[in-house]
């Protein structure tokens, strides 16, 4: 099959390309870019792109979709077409299912359940201890083999330095990221962000210490070791400053944040909001500044969702006992172009860059490219068409999100998977 993009904006950080032009698709693949536009006579599909922004398919790296174990809340057919509604066409999803990720056989049926749904690629994030213990180590290897791409105990803290410190070194032999939640259990017993909301509100406040005590002993593991390592859904000021000094010491230390650090603060829990609750939890203003000036210096490499869906009865209860997360993937472009983009934080390419390069680069698979003879996964938008979110219309099991209501730009048009047409002008083709 033949697709032809044309006069779209063609965003293409990797080949320094930001310019009005034309793209063939050929058998899955980009033929070309900036083609002869004298193809008549050609069978194939015309897509007029005039307008719209074409991006590399964006990657998120971080994403529970909960299958196996945990249906009731997303399985890979429905996470991965919300996915598609959101302009991602890779995701890297994280091992706490119910079986763990910890093995061959489970990255097998990730792998095989996702060919299957065929909306998105789905890259398997391994576990770093068995059963999310933090006791032994998972068969690291095996899962590498098997198709894994890194490996996290995602929602757990790995709190055992030593078997942190044979995770980065065996992530060495396997050439797989270790992906850290950075939490410190003592110091994160709590509902939200420790300070004077928290405090009215009546609720138990989690310290940012929580979090910039783990990141720090991470980078300084990393550094011991040689090792690389990637630090998950980064939110406050202090864990800012440590990457930024760990890299300008050539640590091998990448780290990622997520929309919700960069739009919301802390008062969206006010009323007792259970959709604003997270772990990390939602910071300060000052917290949130400190991310954009991240994000805006290239401290912070990549921005993800946490895509971390629920049913509704784990968040309409007390605050204290509902689940901590929201659902992202189909409104994180549009936050990073209202909040980044728009306020002038990041340039779009810049965006893009951390939306979809940089994720690819860091997990070492292809994608994330409009180069000649790349994999035609690509995303089309127009970055000035206002929509507003409705959670309801969200194609994701959960519809756990405090963006009801929200006005975000730039909701995807058309989405390109191995150069099949999966959205085509907003609506779903397969």
């Amino acid at each position: 099959m033949r697709i032809l993009i044309k006069n779209g904006r063609v965003i293409d950080p990797v080949n320094k390309l930001d310019t009005v032009t034309d793209i063939l698709i050929e058998d899955g693949m980009i033929s070309e870019v900036g083609v002869d536009p004298d193809l008549e006579g050609i069978d194939m599909e015309v897509i007029d792109a005039s307008g719209k922004c074409v991006v590399p398919g964006l990657v998120d790296m971080h994403v529970h979709l909960r299958e196996p174990g945990q249906e009731y809340k997303e399985d890979i057919e429905s996470g991965t077409m919300a996915a598609a509604f959101g302009g991602v066409t890779s995701v890297a999803c994280m091992p706490n299912t119910e079986p763990v990720v910890d093995n061959e056989s489970v990255v097998r049926y990730i792998k095989t359940r996702a060919a299957e749904a065929g909306y998105a690629n789905v890259f398997p994030i391994g576990a770093i201890s068995k059963g999310l213990e933090g006791n032994y180590l998972a068969e690291i290897g095996e899962m590498a083999f098997a198709g894994a791409v890194g490996i996290s105990d995602d929602g757990r803290p790995v709190v055992n330095s030593g078997l942190m410190r044979r995770a980065i070194e065996y992530s060495k032999m396997f050439d797989v990221i270790v992906i850290s939640h950075c939490e410190d259990p003592a110091l994160g017993e709590g509902d939200m962000n420790e300070g004077a909301v928290a405090t009215a509100m009546g609720l138990r406040g989690i310290s940012r210490a929580a979090e910039e005590v783990m990141a720090a002993r991470d980078i300084l593991v990393a550094e011991a070791v040689g090792g690389r390592v990637h630090i998950a859904h980064i939110s406050t000021r202090g864990t800012v400053e440590l990457v930024r000094e760990a890299k300008k010491r050539g640590v091998k230390v990448t780290c990622e944040t997520c929309p919700h650090y960069f739009a919301l603060t802390e008062e969206a829990c006010i009323g007792f909001n259970t959709n604003a609750k997270m772990n990390p939890p939602l910071r300060t203003a000052d917290d949130v500044e400190a991310i954009k000036e991240g994000l805006r210096d290239g401290t912070i490499d990549c921005i993800v969702t946490d895509h971390a869906p629920h049913h509704p009865d784990e968040k309409q209860c007390e605050f204290g006992l509902a689940k901590n997360g929201i659902v992202g993937l189909e409104t994180s472009l549009g936050l990073g172009i209202k909040c980044l983009v728009k306020e002038g934080v990041l340039t779009m390419s810049q965006l893009i860059e951390k939306m979809s390069v940089n994720p690819s680069k860091i997990l070492g698979i292809s994608r994330g490219n409009l180069g000649v003879g790349h994999c035609a996964d690509i995303t089309i938008f127009d970055p000035e068409k206002e929509w507003t979110v409705d959670i309801t219309k969200l194609h994701s099991k959960g519809k756990n999100s405090p963006y009801n209501g929200f006005n975000l730009y730039g909701k995807p048009e058309y989405v390109i998977l191995g150069g099949e047409i999966i959205i085509n002008q907003g609506e779903l083709m397969k």
